[in-house]
């Protein structure tokens, strides 16, 4: 493969751009449960472990709850600068603050890393038990592994039922499993640019890039967390196959065109604007994510049919009961609008579908954060400011 990375004065990553033991641990805070993880797939998982962050105050009758699920290469760090522990600065950052539709004076936010992710919970960078590391001995999860992880977590916190459960794209999928699985603690429940099922093309899309990454030297059957060298340049190649559908053609042509980078020649060796651009999103990604991390995400993104042993995916919905808004991006060629009606078509307690309006396509979800704070601000009632906490008394933490 010789697809290569660009520049840049970070130094590359040994193996993986995974958190590990020992890197400064930022904001977040640590779950682990107390037995193995029974799998969907069969089996179970060993010393899970999650991380997630929180913003607010819990409210005495525990009532003000909210859960933020990220996407793919998201992680638990929704809010707040970059810095020691957090490569990015928060993915939703205008969404969650004081004054801010997730009012951190009214609301509790908490927000995960992915079951499987690889910004503190365990995944395949981490290791087992046992001392080594994972790699490609991680087992095959589902989102309903996921979620039943994060209700692990919930409990921890004393979350009975969560205010609003919100997602977008790989967050919606969990929201939606979420809303079906545990209808009784899910208040309201606000579907992003997401599907009920993976459709044919998704799975094409992120088999492709799975692809990518496996198909990479370095890889090692997903063994090379120690080698001293990770499979960088899979990692990009799949990042870049992302990007282009995480994005619209009108956009990237009212952007790029055909112009060239810089002072570069594409008839000799150099570089259009565009792909200098997905190189950009590659060499980004690669810092700050692990490869088997991606690949097991992506698969487990693949397995999502919220129907699946439901009765299908009409009979699934129909289990929801909470306030529903489901929204999708008019630009969006990878969650086309279409998932979005069907979603909202077969929730019983859903609203007409809601239009993001957005020359971004897929991304419109995280970069039109107005209009996403004005569905935040219909699904979730006043609340009053949470008191001050009485001096001496803290919320434990699990």
């Amino acid at each position: 493969m010789n697809t290569v990375l660009t520049p840049s004065p970070v130094p590359l990553p040994p193996a993986s751009g995974a958190w590990r033991e020992g890197d400064p641990p930022g904001r977040r805070q640590w779950y682990a449960h107390p037995e193995p993880l029974p799998l969907e797939a069969g089996g179970e998982l060993p010393g899970v472990r999650l991380a997630f962050e929180t913003w607010g105050r819990l409210a005495p009758d525990r009532s003000n709850a909210v859960l933020v699920l990220h996407a793919l290469t998201g992680d638990s760090h929704v809010a707040g600068p970059a810095g020691p522990g957090h490569p990015t600065p928060g993915w939703w950052d205008g969404l969650v603050g004081p004054g801010r539709a997730l009012d951190t004076d009214r609301w509790f936010v908490v927000a995960p890393n992915v079951l499987g992710g690889c910004q503190g919970s365990t995944g395949p960078s981490s290791r087992t038990p046992s001392g080594r590391r994972w790699g490609g001995d991680f087992p095959f999860l589902t989102q309903r592994d996921q979620v039943a992880a994060e209700a692990a977590v919930a409990d921890a916190l004393g979350v009975d039922r969560w205010a609003l459960v919100v997602g977008g794209s790989m967050g919606g999928m969990r929201a939606v499993e979420w809303a079906v699985s545990y209808p009784e603690r899910t208040g309201a429940l606000l579907l992003l640019a997401t599907t009920a099922a993976a459709s044919a093309e998704q799975i094409a899309w992120a088999s492709t890039q799975v692809h990518a990454i496996r198909s990479d030297p370095h890889w090692h059957g997903g063994h090379y967390h120690d080698s001293g060298r990770g499979p960088h340049a899979g990692l990009g190649l799949a990042r870049r196959i992302a990007h282009i559908t995480y994005r619209s053609e009108p956009e990237l042509q009212s952007r790029f065109g055909r112009s060239p980078q810089d002072t570069e020649d594409p008839w000799r060796g150099g570089r259009y604007q565009v792909a200098s651009y997905l190189d950009h999103h590659a060499d980004k990604l690669v810092r700050r994510f692990d490869a088997g991390s991606y690949v097991v995400l992506s698969e487990a993104m693949n397995s999502h049919d919220v129907g699946r042993g439901r009765g299908g995916v009409r009979a699934a919905l129909g289990r929801v009961t909470a306030p529903t808004l489901v929204a999708g991006v008019d630009s969006d060629r990878l969650y086309p609008p279409a998932q979005q009606a069907e979603l909202a078509a077969g929730i019983p307690t859903a609203d007409a579908p809601r239009v993001v309006e957005s020359p971004y396509g897929h991304d419109g979800f995280l970069i039109e954060v107005e209009q996403v704070a004005a569905l935040v601000r219909e699904l979730l009632p006043a609340a009053p400011p949470v008191p001050a906490r009485t001096p001496g008394r803290h919320r434990p933490h699990p």
